[in-house]
């Protein structure tokens, strides 16, 4: 890369924290988010566990101090929260003072509230204004709008890499002197759209998800939201910031394999691998943490699985672990939610386990780390992929 790219700061709210501490202290003591529904609205309340978020909108608008709600769904509230921690953490007083833009993502958009309504819009005109959030770029706008935010603002949806991909696009605008700072990330609410989808594409567990486990049965869907900030090393450096770690590498690819799975031999999530590495200058050997996609379903642990192996070579693949048993899959956040973490074991030094392992997979020798684990960590690897073949890695690295 031509310049460095810091991060200067980041913002998050999960299943398992409404803040950045509280997420790490979730990670660091097992504790996971995944439980039964309790706010959303739907039929498979007490069947179907999720990562939900124990707030509700009221109560979201509340910690915002919103005074003009306007069109605002879970998801847009969801990305204020976290969006607002992530400037605050990155000390930034003057939103406009350098050239700042917002790219976030989404894949419910404002689902949660259409679909709500979509049956009764005719009967109910005050309902109306909810239409307009259905579009994936009004979450954005919000968000741009709430932080006072006059710059440009671009929005990304490509399903469950869409903060991935949010972030690379960050990075790009910040290398070719398009902005000097970039707000960057996702933000999805749970919606019965989603939920019954994933039900019907048999991917969803009856209990909760198991990554890389030779007997996982699926996912747990989660709500979340989380961005960070990235800067350029050039505005790092006049306002003597203090910096969180580096983007170091990312890639993108497609393996074009099929609408909802991942090919068999991984070779969407091996270009991405194999892309990111070669942005980042970094040999393979270099990586400390893989943070996998790992959604506990039967193709992507296989698939990613075979990928790593792939890359790394046989009984070489670095200390790896899913997140998502703690958060569930946050879809379009993922990615968001994930280079947080990424940062934080960084941070830290510390790798987070990959709970409810029991039994490695029969097609391979790969066990995740199951137990807190303390290790110097100077590049952490995270992977994300989505629907319709969608790959995308990034790594992380100390400052």
């Amino acid at each position: 890369m031509s310049q460095k790219i810091a991060i200067t700061g980041m913002g998050i709210i999960s299943s398992i924290g409404n803040n950045v501490e509280e997420n790490l202290q979730s990670l660091q003591s097992g504790k996971h988010g995944i439980s039964d529904i309790e706010l959303f609205e739907t039929r498979h309340a007490g069947s179907i566990k999720t990562g939900e978020i124990k707030l509700s909108n009221t109560e979201l608008i509340e910690k915002l101090q919103l005074k003009d709600v306007k069109n605002a769904t879970r998801t847009a509230l969801l990305g204020m929260i976290a969006a607002k921690e992530a400037v605050e953490n990155a000390a930034i007083t003057d939103i406009n003072e350098y050239k700042t833009g917002l790219i976030s993502s989404t894949s419910v958009g404002g689902m949660d509230m259409t679909e709500k309504y979509f049956y009764s819009y005719e009967d109910l005109p005050e309902q109306q204004k909810y239409i307009d959030s259905h579009d994936a770029g009004n979450s954005s706008l919000l968000i741009a709008d709430y932080l006072g935010l006059k710059g440009m603002v671009s929005t990304i949806s490509t399903a469950c890499s869409s903060a991935a991909n949010a972030i690379m696009m960050g990075a790009k605008l910040i290398k070719n002197g398009v902005l000097d700072r970039v707000i960057v990330g996702g933000t999805d609410a749970l919606s019965k759209f989603t939920l019954n989808g994933f039900n019907t594409l048999m991917i969803l567990t009856d209990s909760y998800n198991t990554p890389f486990d030779n007997n996982r049965k699926g996912l747990n869907l989660g709500e979340a939201a989380a961005f960070i900030i990235l800067e350029s090393d050039e505005i790092v450096k006049k306002t003597n910031k203090k910096v969180l770690g580096y983007l170091s590498g990312y890639g993108n690819a497609n393996d074009a394999h099929h609408q909802t799975a991942s090919s068999e031999n991984g070779q969407g999530a091996y270009l991405a691998m194999e892309k990111a590495l070669k942005v980042s200058g970094l040999d393979k050997e270099q990586i400390d943490y893989i943070n996998v996609h790992g959604t506990a379903t039967p193709n992507n642990d296989l698939s990613e699985g075979i990928a790593m192996i792939r890359i790394f070579g046989e009984n070489k693949v670095p200390d790896f672990s899913s997140t998502k048993a703690f958060t569930g899959h946050t879809l379009a956040a993922a990615a968001g939610i994930e280079a947080v973490y990424s940062l934080l074991a960084l941070q830290n030094n510390i790798i987070f386990p990959n709970l409810n392992f029991k039994t490695k997979m029969a097609e391979f020798d790969l066990t995740p780390v199951t137990e807190l684990r303390e290790k110097n960590i100077n590049h952490v690897l995270s992977n994300s992929f989505g629907f319709g073949g969608n790959c995308s890695t990034l790594i992380f690295s100390k400052s």
